[in-house]
Formats: C-alpha cells, structure tokens, sequence
C-alpha cells in the first residue's frame, strides 16, 4: 500500500513538474515572437530596389485570384498597381467571364494605364485547365503558365499590402550578401512570406477572427519562423521562382541531389499542389524538404481584410483548417490544446499549487494578464501602433472570448474530416489531401450542420447580388 501511494506521488510530482517546464517552453516561445514582432515590425525600411532602374532588378509576376466581390476588393487590388517596383507584372485571374470582380478589375485597369496588367479567364471556358480539386489552383494555372518572368508573387484576392511590399520581398528573396557562413545561412531563400494581419468589419465573427490573426497567431508563426526548425507557411502572400517550384511534386521526400529534380516520374510544378487544399503550406514544405531551401519573413504583413463573419463562420473556418492540419501535420495539431492559454493555465496552476503552493485563485488571473499583455504589444508592433482606445475594450472582450472557445473548437474539428470551402464539400485525406464529396453524403455532426443550415463556408467572402 505505502509503495503505491509512493508511485502515485511520484506521478502526480512527475506530471506537475512536466507541466511546469511546458510552461517555460510556450513563454520562452511566446516572448520569442512578441520580440522578433517589435524588432521586425517596428521599422521598415525602404529598399533600394524600389527606385533602382528597371534593368538592374528582376521581373516578378503577381498573380491575383479573384472570386466575387471579397471585402475591400478595389482597394486590396488598387496596393498591387501601386506597388513602388520598377519592373512587374500583374495578371487578374477569375474562373468565369461573368465573375463580379471583373467590375472592378477594368476599373482598375482603366486608372493605371501604366501598369502591365493581363486578364486571364481560366476554368469554365477550358477543361485542361482543371488540374485538381483545389480550385485557387485551378484558377492560378494559366497565369502561371503565361508569367513572363520567373519570381511569381501569389496575393489573396483578400489581402492589401503597402507600397514598398515588393521591393523589401525581392530583396529577402536574393537574400543579403554579407551573411555569415552557417550551415542555415548557406541554404538559398526559395520563398518570402508574409505574416496576416487582420482588419474587421463589427461582425463578431469577425472581431474573434481579428483577435486570433493578430495575437495568438502571429505570436506563434513569428516564433516557429524564427527558430526556423520546419516549413511554417500559412500563404496570404507568397513569393518564389517557378522555376523552384516546377522542380517540387509535393512528396515531402528530400532529392539526393539537384539533378534529380525534374528527372522523377510524375506531375510537378504549381499543378502537382491542386490536390491539396493548404496549397500554399504544401509549396512551402516542399521547395523546404524536397530542394533543402528555406524560408524567409519580410518585414511587411498581408493586410487580410476580414469579411462580416457571423460566430458560426468564424467556428467552421477554424474547424476547417483544424482538420487540414491534422492531416498534415498530426502531432502538431493533437498538442495545439495545450499551447492555448486557458488549457495550458489551467494544468499549469495545478501544478504549480502542488509544486510550490500558489493557490490557483492567484495564479490563473495572474497567468491571463501577463498572456494578454504579450498580445496586445505583439498586435501593437505589427499595426505600427497600440489597439485604439476606443475599440480596446471590444478587441479585449473578442480576444477572451477567442481564447475560451479555441479548446471546443479544437474538440469539434479533431473528430471529423469533412470540410466546406466556398460552398464545395471535401473529404481531407492523407498528407492533406482533399476530394469533392457531395452535400448529401456529408457525415457526421459537420454533415448535420451543413444539411440542417443548409450554410455556405464564406470565409469572410460575400457574393453580392446584382441589382437592375
């Protein structure tokens, strides 16, 4: 008896104590990334490749998939005409000639006569065009295929960027001159991302989805980015050389050696990636595992305009990427409990009351105001100025609500594998693979949802109707 109540001390000690030193490793992390955050947002300074001549720097492409009329559509467009570059190109890419956005596409096209933009209208008019479910993917190919130079810049019809967003993103692509000889610094840059920032209408949604980009989110993606170990790419706004990117199959599998790229059966190249959903992730894991180059965060965010999301939406949304990552990567997404504050302060407190005797009443109070404040300084640096005073109140009130709802969330998302993106049903399959089921054999609590609602995932997406 006494050796058993031993053993059961021993655990009880032995799980506190790991508790403890989980709680070590999500602060250093979380201050890892409120600090990358102040030291890499906080200025940003002008590239020399934005006033340079036009024969001095490489030609990039910037393809934008269009679908309806997304949020801010005229002026996420509008940051891509006026990009301050001398040598670029834009391609506006829509599925069907009768698409919304066309509107505003040829009033753009009209305003900067200057600026080489193209028109392409893929899908419905052409089958080879299909090369897989995804269809952003499907909608980015003949663009791809048509892009005069080999830098292509991928922006999120939902995304705005500033002025000097090229130019900063072509430099990081080349990569500085003076790097020190390291084994890290040594792999070429094959992709410069930029990390969301989230702007919102009053919808509720909305405001928990603009609470989670800016805080949590990017605390966590600036801090895997910087300790750099893996692939950590969400997309938004991604910039590669497609001639990296025609040497990639998205295996996942390490080439032995640069001649074997391209010299494997099987497709490659941006259409090899329409079978995922995360496309953007998986081009990204790929150039990093599959050619051994890294990744690189500009000092620039994608300003992502969020749409007016009801709680439902914002819920599905996350439910969505959830499944996807569990597909993809598992581990990662079955601890992802145990990186959100309530969870992780909740078994800390325990811990901690066993350990030293800090009664939880102090702890936990204690534990969501210091999590609080390293948000709102890392949401501060990336808006270049702290939440405004007369939305605090309401961006804190969203925030808690967020971070109260992210363990349910995590719990509805983890049993299924079914998803809705822009009004089509998937099934994730493995590696995050995705195939177009029906809406009538949907399963599951996500299949009652959707047949009793009858809803459509947004996404933060409004088509609007058209009035005579």
């Amino acid at each position: 008896m006494a050796e058993s109540v031993t053993d059961y001390g021993t655990l009880r000690s032995t799980l506190a104590s790991a508790s403890i030193a989980w709680y070590a490793v999500l602060w250093s992390l979380g201050l890892l990334g409120c600090r990358t955050a102040r030291k890499r947002y906080r200025c940003r300074p002008r590239s020399p490749l934005a006033s340079a001549p036009v024969s001095s720097v490489p030609g990039v492409s910037i393809l934008r998939p269009l679908k309806g009329l997304d949020t801010n559509l005229y002026e996420n467009l509008e940051s891509t005409f006026t990009q301050e570059y001398p040598n670029y190109e834009i391609f506006l890419c829509v599925a069907d000639e009768h698409d919304q956005a066309l509107s505003v596409v040829r009033d753009l096209i009209a305003k900067y006569p200057n600026v080489n933009a193209h028109v392409t209208i893929g899908t419905s008019h052409s089958q080879q065009e299909v090369v897989g479910v995804n269809p952003k993917i499907n909608n980015l190919i003949r663009s791809y295929r048509q892009a005069a130079n080999d830098i292509i810049w991928v922006l999120d019809s939902n995304v705005m960027v500033d002025p000097g967003t090229l130019a900063r993103s072509v430099e990081a692509l080349d990569g500085p001159a003076d790097l020190p000889a390291t084994s890290s610094s040594r792999r070429r840059i094959a992709l410069v991302h930029h990390v969301p920032f989230a702007w919102s209408s009053e919808a509720f949604g909305s405001r928990l989805d603009e609470a989670f980009l800016n805080t949590n989110h990017a605390k966590m993606y600036l801090a895997i980015n910087t300790v750099a170990i893996d692939s950590c790419v969400v997309g938004k706004s991604n910039l590669y050389r497609r001639s990296d990117v025609e040497r990639v199959d998205g295996s996942l599998k390490p080439m032995s050696n640069a001649a074997e790229a391209g010299s494997q059966p099987g497709q490659r190249g941006l259409a090899a990636f329409g079978r995922f959903l995360a496309e953007d992730n998986m081009i990204a894991g790929a150039l990093w595992h599959e050619l051994g180059l890294r990744h690189e965060l500009s000092c620039d965010v994608a300003r992502n305009a969020v749409g007016n999301m009801s709680l439902s939406d914002y819920i599905w949304r996350r439910v969505r990427w959830i499944r996807v990552r569990k597909r993809m990567v598992f581990a990662a997404t079955m601890i992802e409990p145990l990186t959100e504050s309530v969870v992780l302060g909740i078994l800390t407190s325990i811990g901690a009351k066993y350990l030293f005797g800090i009664p939880q009443w102090l702890f936990l109070p204690l534990h969501f105001l210091l999590w609080l404040c390293v948000d709102l300084d890392v949401s501060a640096s990336l808006a270049g100025h702290p939440v405004p005073p007369s939305s605090r109140w309401a961006f804190v009130g969203s925030w808690a609500v967020r971070e109260l709802l992210a363990f349910p969330i995590w719990l509805l998302a983890i049993v299924g594998s079914q998803v809705e993106w822009r009004g089509q049903q998937y099934k994730v399959t493995r590696n995050g693979e995705v195939r177009k089921v029906s809406r009538a054999n949907v399963t599951g609590l996500f299949g009652w949802f959707s047949r009793q609602f009858n809803k459509e995932a947004r996404a933060g997406y409004e088509q609007l109707e058209l009035q005579d």
